[in-house]
């Protein structure tokens, strides 16, 4: 039976029925926390289609996000295996770019959780774009399937010290302003719990990047 294995070894098909139930519920939240701090925002948030100011930078991903977009892509070689064809060729290109300072184990694509490990990271290439993101038309190949990051990135999020914002959104907001607009993106605190649904399910902990995701080792 097609399986990713606790090796993180790419064995036959994609296995969509690996995703936890909860991913539903979860996506449903936060897609709805994302809508209303959007309307809230107002003119302040400039997120539009094509604005590709967030796809680049590599960050972490969980391994529930991981399998989302395995998923994704899984479902993209049914309806359009030509542009899944590129996805992954983008994701093959990515970590040949990358793959050499990767901080982390480069077999398996699990970040390592080291204070020097975390360090280096914060540096690791921040100008890569997403192997999701379609250069020609500046949008996510794999939108519905896209990693929490993503998703809450864009609306005020409350961070330690303050909020987290699009360094392109609320241009001559107030602090106050800025507060009325935040994002709570998982009221209901489910997402560790699907998180580790997703790890015991797929035999794999620790977090990856989008690149690993996608590609059979």
């Amino acid at each position: 039976m097609a399986r990713w294995s606790k090796r993180n070894d790419f064995e036959g098909e994609f296995l969509s029925s690996a995703l936890p139930k909860r991913d539903a519920r979860l996506i449903q939240i936060v897609d709805a926390a994302l809508a209303d701090a959007t309307k809230r925002s107002g003119e302040w948030l400039l997120c539009r289609p094509g604005c590709t100011q967030c796809c680049h930078g590599v960050f972490a991903i969980s391994q529930l996000d991981a399998l989302r977009l395995r998923t994704g892509i899984e479902q993209l070689d049914r309806d359009d295996p030509a542009r899944a064809v590129l996805v992954r060729q983008r994701a093959r290109e990515s970590l040949s770019r990358i793959g050499v300072g990767f901080p982390g184990d480069q077999r398996t694509g699990i970040l390592a959780e080291t204070t020097e490990a975390q360090a280096a990271f914060e540096e690791f290439a921040n100008d890569e774009p997403c192997s999701a993101l379609d250069p020609a038309n500046g949008m996510c190949d794999l939108y519905e399937w896209r990693p929490m990051t993503c998703r809450v990135f864009g609306p005020p999020v409350r961070v330690e010290g303050g909020f987290s914002v699009c360094e392109l959104c609320f241009g001559g907001a107030t602090a106050a302003e800025i507060a009325a607009c935040e994002m709570i993106a998982d009221p209901e605190r489910i997402e560790d719990a699907v998180i580790e649904e997703a790890e015991i399910a797929t035999e794999v902990r620790g977090r990856t990047i989008v690149a690993f995701a996608l590609i059979s080792h």
